[in-house]
This record gives C-alpha cells, structure tokens and sequence, in this order.
C-alpha cells in the first residue's frame, strides 16, 4: 500500500513535470559563483562514498537520514567517521570538520520498500566537532515548504561532479503530498541530502533536502523531504544531548521471518520496479 501511494503520488506529477523546462547546471568551480554556496559542502563517508549537506547554524549540517547507513549492510555508520567539507571544489574546501553527534528523524527506516513514509522521514542533523565560523561561510536560512508551481532550486554533488558542485536555479514545485515534495530539480547519485531552496527577499533558504530521485515514463524528478515539525523534533534532540553512535544490527538481524532483504536504499529509485 505504501509503494502504491509514492507511485499514485509520482504518477500525480507527471503533467506537471512534462511540461517543466528546468534550467541547466551551472558548476560552481570559480570561487566568484561559488561564494554564495560556501555552505554546501561534501559529506565524504568513511571513504565508503558521499553525500552533500548544508550548514544551518555554524555546527550543524543538514542532510538525507539514509547518508548514514551503510547500504550494504543497513546497519547505521560511526558518524565520528564523516566528514564536512564546505564548499569543497577542485581538491580544496574552505572548511575541514569532523562530525561528533548526529541525530536522524526517529521514523525513518531504512530496511523495506521505498515509501512516502521513508521519502519523508528521511533527514537528518549533524553536529560538528567545531563551530565553523568563516566570514565566507555563511549558514543557511531555512524557509515552509513551497507550493506547488514555485520556483525552486538546489545545489548539490553528484558521481560524476564530485569535485565540484553544481547549481540548477529554474526547477519547478511538481507536488507536495503527505510531506514529500517533487520537484523537476536534476539529481544523481552524491546528490542524497543536497539542499532544495527558494529565494526570499533575494536570498536563498532551504525548504528541503533531497531524498530520491526518480523516473515517470522517461520524466526524470526529484524526492524532497519536508522540514518544519521534523527539523525542530531533530534540534531538541541534540540540545537534550542525544546522538551519540550506538552501533545497529544489520538489516537480516532486524527483519522479521517472511520478509524480504532490502535490495536499495532511499537514494534512488524507479517506482513501478
């Protein structure tokens, strides 16, 4: 029934989403268009891979809540193994930080089907083990989740940009349901927890991360999740201290007799499969 609902969802915006005209990536490899997005960093992983995240106060990065499971297994990974590379292009960042807590929404689950339920659970906090305080990094705004029709924009990684980010400003509001938004933003693997923002008052604030992409007869979109609730429950736990690594047990270990093995995480997915 889940899966049938992110399908209905998707099939939803496929109007929509054929007639959008997103605009073209634009990297961000001179420092001059980059400066705006020195908050947009690179999560390398444990050298298992990477995600992108976004600061939203000097100590904490905002991104996808699977960016922190070993796809493998399924188990959740050391967060004390991540790393925080802010505004890293061309082999340089403008910051270096090590993560020391990190707190994911406590609905997400990674094991099972891809849902609108795991779509919008999937978020996440990072505390940093040092403020980061650079008069060229500035955290971003956060902003309620846009309207279907708005415009929108994100900046994020991916497989193959990995040594720079890339900008796509004109993406549109496909959908917003049950707490997913859809939108035509172009993402691909690396994009997992990219920040998606609007424009207010000519300055960009986030209104979601990115979750998933997928693909509507050939149309290809992008899953964000909602803030708001979510983001708040997320920072009361960090203040209350929570975060702090406990070791998971792997995904067999967890799933109950007559169940499947997971074979994807959250990133991407092609509903209908």
């Amino acid at each position: 029934m889940k899966q049938w609902i992110l399908s209905a969802l998707l099939t939803a915006a496929v109007t929509s989403a054929a007639l959008a005209q997103p605009g073209r990536l634009q990297s961000l490899e001179d420092g001059v268009n980059a400066r705006p997005w020195e908050a947009v960093g690179r999560l390398d992983l444990g050298g298992k891979g990477f995600c992108t995240g976004a600061l939203i106060s000097p100590d904490l990065v905002l991104t996808a809540a699977h960016c922190l499971f070993d796809k493998t297994t399924g188990a959740r990974i050391d967060h004390e193994t991540v790393e925080f590379l802010a505004g890293w292009r061309n082999g340089r960042a403008s910051a270096y930080r090590l993560v020391s807590r990190a707190v994911v929404h406590p609905d997400y689950v990674y094991a099972g089907k891809v849902s609108s339920t795991r779509v919008r659970n999937d978020i996440a906090i990072l505390k940093l083990a040092r403020p980061i305080r650079n008069t060229t990094i500035e955290p971003f705004d956060t902003a309620p989740r846009p309207k279907t029709g708005d415009q929108v924009g994100v900046v994020s990684y991916a497989h193959n940009r990995a040594q720079a980010p890339s900008l796509q400003e004109l993406c549109t509001v496909l959908s917003r349901k049950r707490g997913v938004l859809v939108t035509s933003c172009a993402v691909d693997f690396g994009s997992s927890g990219a920040p998606i923002f609007i424009y207010v008052n000519g300055k960009a604030r986030i209104v979601s991360v990115v979750s998933a992409k997928a693909e509507i007869e050939g149309t290809n979109v992008s899953l964000g999740t909602a803030l708001g609730p979510p983001l708040d429950y997320l920072r009361a736990e960090l203040v209350a201290g929570k975060g702090v690594y406990q070791r998971s047990p792997r995904i067999s270990d967890r799933l109950r007799v007559g169940e499947g093995r997971a074979t994807s995480g959250a990133k991407f997915i092609k509903p209908g499969n």
